[in-house]
Order: structure tokens, then C-alpha cells, then sequence
């Protein structure tokens, strides 16, 4: 599959970026990816108010992030064809006519700006996105931040579907729930999904042509979109009282009555990240 990749410029965009081109079966075109200065940690820098809790929450997710996904990051050959834009510039009708002379089989998002024509209509039908969040119960941004917040592990995960107009309202083609360890931290969570984000993509895009529509989710009554200005010192303090709390020993203890309360949609066609690591022993 050819296929063109639509994302940040982060060391967790670096990482899927490389590894999605050095999965069997896929040829990276060429990446978009965009700049960092309109990221969450830009934000809190400029904001007044009293920002410590926030900048050592994002410091400590800098470090994680280091942890798991700079040595590939700094051995690996980068095979993704990066071409690097501002933040938002994605939009621009020049760029669509770039991408669409490449003749990608695929576009694939991750972590790139809300998209808009004309990338809609050209690509309607070929153009994936992954939403760090399970939708339809989170939707927006930092949507496996806030489930933490409130207590609810069993709706971290990711959700693969078709991109649209909306806000991670496109038609839902696979989902995988976060896999949670004891005595993790919030960063070990989110950062071992987005290693399994890069293998499960690569699958879905792998086997495209075999995915099986997916008969939608009901909307939940309480479907939360989530804002970056919430994010305040409120929320990071509730966030570790959680973890210091025992959040995590109380999920894993009734951890298969929880997710079967939240169902998630798995399309037959796409392996199971286990799976894709022993091919790869």
C-alpha cells in the first residue's frame, strides 16, 4: 500500500511515522508533518496563571516519551519521507495537489490539525485517521487524559476510523483499549498505546481492502467532548491523587466486568497487537 502520512512533529509523531514506513507491506509517499507551536505545552507556557502542576505533567510526558520511542527514533532509517510545514499550513489547496500527485493508494492521520477541503472530498473514502480516545464516549482532545481524571481507565484506548468534517465523528473501523500494568504511570499508559497505535495501524492500512463495516456504537448519554482550555491545575492534581489512590489496583481487579461495560468495536479483518509482535520475533 502507498500511502501518505498526515501528522506532528513530536518524538511520539517521529516514532509512528518511522515505524508505520518500516512495516511490511507499506511504502510512505511522503510526511506532513507539522510544527509544535500551537502544542498543549506552548499553550501552558503563555498562559498567566500559576502553571507548575502542568508543566511537570508535560516535562514528565517528555521523559516517558524519551523512555520508550527515542532509540527507535535514533537507530532506525527513516523510510517516511518527512516534509515539514507550520501548524495548520496541512489545509492549504497546494498541499492537496502535492498529495494527490503522489497517487497515494491512502492517507493516514495522526495527531495533525482538524482537516478541511479539498483533502476531504479527493481522498472520501481513503482517508484514515487514529483518535488517541475511545470515541464514541470521549471525543475531542485529551480524551485518555480525562478518563484518568475522572477514574475511568476502561475508556483509555484508540479508535481507527474514516476521517470527516467533524470532530472524531467519522465511521469507526477498529478499537483497541490501553493495556494497563500495575504501578504505571499516566505516561506509561499513553505511550505503550502509542506503540501499539503504530503496529495496529499498519495492520489496518495493510488489510484495507478486507475491513468490515462496523455497525456503529449508541451515542452514550454522557459523550464528553473534551477542550484544551480545561486542562487546568485542577485536573493534573485529581489526576495523580487518582494513582496515588490505588485508580489502577481497583481497575485491574474488576478490570473484565469494567471493559465489558464499555463495549469497544474489533474489525475481524485486523490481528491483534500480540500477534503482530510475534510475526515480528
Amino acid at each position: 500500500m502507498n500511502i501518505v502520512i498526515l501528522t506532528g512533529a513530536e518524538l511520539r509523531h517521529t516514532f509512528v511515522r518511522k515505524a508505520m514506513a518500516l512495516a511490511p507491506g507499506i511504502s510512505v509517499k511522503r510526511t506532513y508533518c507539522e510544527g509544535t507551536e500551537k502544542s498543549l505545552l506552548r499553550m501552558v507556557e503563555t498562559q498567566d496563571s500559576s502553571n507548575n502542576a502542568r508543566l511537570r505533567h508535560l516535562a514528565a510526558r517528555e521523559a516517558s516519551e524519551h523512555d520508550f520511542f527515542a532509540a527507535l527514533v535514533g537507530l532506525a532509517p527513516d523510510r517516511s519521507n518527512p516534509h515539514f510545514l507550520p501548524k495548520g499550513e496541512i489545509n492549504d489547496p497546494h498541499h492537496a495537489n502535492d498529495i494527490a500527485a503522489l497517487e497515494p493508494d491512502l492517507l493516514a492521520a495522526y495527531g495533525c490539525s482538524l482537516i478541511r477541503e479539498p483533502l476531504l472530498s479527493r481522498f472520501e473514502g481513503r482517508f484514515l485517521n487514529v483518535h488517541l480516545g475511545l470515541s464514541p464516549y470521549y471525543r475531542g482532545s485529551g480524551t485518555n487524559f480525562w478518563p484518568l481524571v475522572q477514574g475511568r481507565p476502561e475508556f483509555v484506548g484508540a479508535t481507527f476510523m474514516y476521517i470527516d468534517a467533524g470532530i472524531d465523528t467519522g465511521a469507526i473501523i477498529h478499537q483497541i483499549r490501553a493495556t494497563v500494568l500495575p504501578d504505571d504511570t499516566p505516561h506509561q499508559i499513553g505511550n505503550r498505546l502509542i506503540r501499539d497505535v503504530a503496529l495496529v495501524y499498519a495492520e489496518v492500512i495493510r488489510q484495507f481492502h478486507r475491513l468490515e463495516p462496523m455497525t456503529p456504537l449508541p451515542i452514550p448519554e454522557d459523550e464528553q467532548v473534551c477542550r484544551k482550555k480545561d486542562f487546568d491545575e485542577d485536573s493534573v492534581a485529581t489526576l495523580y491523587r487518582n494513582f496515588e489512590n490505588g485508580m489502577v489496583a481497583k481497575y485491574l481487579k474488576n478490570r473484565e466486568a469494567r471493559c465489558a461495560a464499555v463495549p469497544i468495536l474489533e474489525n475481524p479483518a485486523v490481528r491483534p497487537v500480540p500477534v503482530l509482535l510475534e510475526d515480528r520475533a
